[in-house]
């Protein structure tokens, strides 16, 4: 029978993992404006051993009361910056040597699983209803959408952010269970 591991059980636990985790894992957030959104991404973020966030555009602001209660305190494993706008935020990461995917249902944008998420990587998101802007869809070397068989059309920003960290850190810890980033069967990259 399963128990819930204590706090100490939960550390070693991860632990266990970081000491496997050794690519570099940033995200550029493009005006995501909702501040409990933002909290939710930080978190997220924190937990998958993210290095850093450049935050652009509108975005909220990490020290809002919102994101700081729903964030419980990951900005401080965080290094996060504001830089005015997607266009330089791409620069700097790929100054930094970081391989630029948003995370978009764009046209020629292939499914998550079969995306270049692995290694060093800076993920990319956009505003809650807006998406990634058209420049940052430019700058970006590739772009994903996460495959959705309900009825629902769409994720939430924070959600989308939870399963890309997800899948660019499953790729570091199971290499072979991807197939290689392929451009995509049809126009709009879908299967």
């Amino acid at each position: 029978m399963s128990r819930q591991l204590g706090p100490t059980e939960v550390k070693r636990l991860n632990r266990s993992w970081r000491r496997t985790s050794g690519a570099r894992i940033c995200l550029l957030l493009e005006s995501v404006g909702q501040p409990f959104n933002l909290g939710s991404i930080l978190r997220t973020a924190a937990a998958f051993g993210v290095e850093r966030v450049w935050l652009c555009g509108d975005c909220a602001d990490p020290a809002h009361p919102s994101a700081r209660k729903t964030a419980l305190g990951a900005g401080r494993y965080l290094a996060i910056e504001r830089v005015p706008d997607a266009g330089r935020a791409a620069a700097a990461a790929r100054r930094d040597g970081l391989r630029l995917v948003a995370i978009e249902l764009a046209e020629g944008a292939v499914p998550l699983h079969r995306a270049g998420v692995s290694g060093d990587v800076c993920l990319a998101l956009g505003n809650e209803d807006r998406g990634c802007s058209p420049a940052l869809l430019a700058a970006a070397e590739q772009a994903a959408y996460i495959p959705q068989v309900g009825r629902i059309g769409s994720l939430n920003v924070a959600a989308a952010a939870a399963i890309a960290l997800a899948e660019a850190r499953r790729r570091e810890w199971d290499p072979g269970a991807a197939g290689p980033p392929e451009g995509g069967a049809g126009a709009r990259g879908l299967p």
